[in-house]
């Protein structure tokens, strides 16, 4: 056990996974309006020979590995706190952003319609993005758990990519539909693009956070490893009341 643990505090490796979360939501948040565009060697069903999937992606998908790497050690309850406190932190970057695109520009600043193009998310990004951040975080830290309880400290392998794998799926969906679909029908914000538009950037952000959730898998068994040596942290007894 570490000096820190004993008198109750956080230890280094949960404000640095906690850092972690936080960070990549924050990025996320402030890149998900940027859509990004790949050439692939081959074509792929519905998406063609182009990937095309919103910025946010790779930093969202970070998320997922500081949560799990965090359930794991730590436990349920301390996962969901964490992904919830994250979601109304998600609030705050957004007030303050906005807060600083309606305050009056100096003469010497960047261009303030530059500035709020660049980081002022729009309506349809922001909902879309809230309500599937507060539903696959919560559905991942749950997956994660129940497959933990079937499995106990073996296969950390399945948890993360079960999790991870579902988890991401629910995201995408609820993403994409709200932000590309459901809001700028509803509220007239923008406009619905085509069918195949749609389905292409659900299948884009997938495969890359899929790809993401196998290929991190060792570096969540590195960070748990690390982490239950320099705590003293052995299988059950990672878990926090």
């Amino acid at each position: 056990m570490s000096e820190t643990q004993s008198h109750g505090g956080p230890t280094i490796a949960q404000v640095a996974l906690i850092g972690l979360f936080v960070t990549a939501l924050v990025t996320a948040q402030l890149t998900a309006s940027k859509v990004l565009a790949f050439e692939l060697p081959f074509a792929l069903p519905i998406t063609g020979v182009q990937l095309v999937l919103p910025g946010a992606a790779l930093a969202y998908a970070l998320t997922f590995l500081a949560s799990d790497c965090y359930t794991e050690l730590y436990g349920r309850r301390a996962g969901q706190i964490v992904v919830n406190v994250g979601f109304v932190l998600n609030f705050v970057v957004l007030a303050l952003v906005w807060s600083t695109i309606a305050a009056p520009a100096a003469s010497s600043s960047v261009d303030p319609a530059a500035f709020e193009t660049a980081l002022g998310a729009s309506t349809n990004v922001v909902l879309g993005s809230l309500l599937a951040y507060i539903v696959s975080q919560n559905w991942d830290v749950l997956v994660f758990h129940r497959i933990r309880e079937h499995t106990g400290s073996e296969k950390l392998w399945l948890r993360n990519i079960a999790s991870t794998a579902s988890s991401q799926a629910i995201d995408t969906v609820i993403f994409v539909s709200v932000a590309f679909a459901i809001a700028p029908a509803i509220l007239g914000v923008g406009a619905v693009p085509p069918t195949n538009i749609i389905l292409s950037l659900m299948v884009g952000q997938y495969l890359l956070k899929l790809a993401i959730a196998v290929l991190d898998t060792p570096v969540v068994y590195a960070i748990v490893s690390v982490v239950r040596s320099r705590e003293g942290l052995v299988g059950e007894d990672t878990h926090i009341a």
